[in-house]
C-alpha cells in the first residue's frame, strides 16, 4: 500500500499564480481550486489510494506565540485568500481526506500523516508531495520520500543530503542556523547554507556543537565567528529550531480512513459552481474503473 500526502497550502498558492483567472457566477475567485481539484484527481487516476490533503485554515499558529516576525495572513491577495475554504469543503466532495488546521499548520499535519502510516505495517511507502523544505526532516528510508510533484524530484534521504548537506533529522538545525525567509524567522547573523551544512554534518544538532571554535574538528571559514555568534544567540537558534520543528500529533485519523472510494454526492453541485463539469465526470469515470477492478 503506498499513501499519498498533499500540501494543499502549496497547490492553492501555485494554481493561483499559475492558472488563468475563473469566476463563478457570483463573481467569486475560483480558478485555484479549479486547479487543485484536477491535480488530485491527477494524482488519484495515477494510481493512489490513500491520499490526504492538508491546509492552512488560517495562516497564523502557535508559531506566531514564538516568535513575532513569523509569516502571517498579511498581505495574501483576498482573492486567493478566500478560497481556503472553498478547496477544503471540494476536496471533501471529492472524497478526499481533508485536514483543515488551525492551532498548527499544514505541514504538521502532514508529519503527523506521515508518522501514522510508518506506524501501519500494510503501508510500503509514504510519498509527501510537496516542495517545502521543512518536509525533508520527515524523509526516512526506504519508506517516506519527499515528492516534488512539479519538477519530477523524488527526495530519500541520499538526496536530502545531496541537496543541502545535511540527513533529515538535522533539517530543523539547518534552518534555525540559516533560516527560512518564507516562514519568517532570519537564522543567525553569518551563518549560510556552507557553514551550516559542514558543522552539522559532523555534529547533527545544535547541542552537540562544541562553543569555541578550537574545539570544533570541521575546517569552517570564519569558524571562530561563527562558534561566536551561536554561543551568543543559542537561545534564540534553539527557538528557531522549534519554529522548524514540524509537530507530530495532529488529529490525522487512521490510513484506513484515506482510502479515496470515489465522489460523494456534492461533487456533481461544487463541478457546477466551478464551471467545470469534467471535474465530476473524471471521478465518476475513475471510481467506476476502480469498482469494476475490485469485483
Amino acid at each position: 500500500m503506498e499513501v499519498h500526502l498533499l500540501d494543499g497550502t502549496y497547490e492553492l498558492f501555485r494554481h493561483f499564480f499559475a492558472v488563468p483567472s475563473h469566476l463563478d457566477a457570483d463573481g467569486v475567485e475560483v480558478g485555484a481550486v479549479r486547479g487543485v481539484l484536477g491535480t488530485t484527481l491527477t494524482v488519484l487516476e495515477d494510481g493512489a489510494t490513500h491520499v490526504g490533503v492538508a491546509t492552512d485554515h488560517v495562516i497564523e499558529s502557535f508559531r506566531n506565540e514564538l516568535w513575532p516576525g513569523y509569516k502571517t495572513g498579511e498581505g495574501i491577495d483576498p482573492a486567493l485568500f478566500g478560497q481556503f475554504p472553498l478547496v477544503e469543503d471540494a476536496l471533501r466532495a471529492l472524497g478526499v481526506q481533508v485536514w483543515a488546521m488551525v492551532d498548527q499548520e499544514a505541514d504538521d499535519a502532514l508529519a503527523a500523516a506521515a508518522r501514522v502510516a510508518v506506524g501501519d505495517p500494510r503501508v510500503d511507502r509514504v510519498y509527501v508531495c510537496t516542495p517545502d523544505k521543512d518536509l525533508a526532516q520527515c524523509v526516512s528510508d526506504p519508506r517516506v520520500a519527499q515528492l516534488d510533484r512539479r519538477n519530477r524530484k523524488l527526495l530519500d534521504e541520499a538526496a536530502v543530503r545531496e541537496k543541502f548537506g545535511v540527513g533529515p533529522a538535522s533539517i530543523p538545525d539547518y534552518l534555525a542556523l540559516v533560516g527560512d525567509s518564507a516562514d519568517g524567522f532570519p537564522g543567525l547573523p553569518g551563518w549560510g547554507a556552507k557553514s551550516a551544512a559542514a558543522v552539522l554534518a559532523r555534529y547533527e544538532h545544535l547541542d552537540a556543537v562544541p562553543e569555541h571554535a578550537h574545539a570544533w574538528d570541521v575546517e569552517v571559514r570564519g569558524a571562530k565567528k561563527l562558534a561566536a555568534t551561536l554561543a551568543d544567540q543559542r537561545d534564540l537558534a534553539l527557538r528557531f529550531r522549534e519554529l522548524a520543528t514540524l509537530r507530530t500529533d495532529a488529529p490525522v485519523g487512521t490510513v484506513e480512513e484515506w482510502e479515496w472510494r470515489g465522489p460523494t454526492d456534492e461533487l456533481a453541485e461544487w463541478a457546477a459552481h466551478l464551471d467545470a463539469p469534467a471535474l465530476h465526470d473524471r471521478a465518476e469515470r475513475l471510481a467506476a474503473r476502480r469498482a469494476e477492478h475490485d469485483s
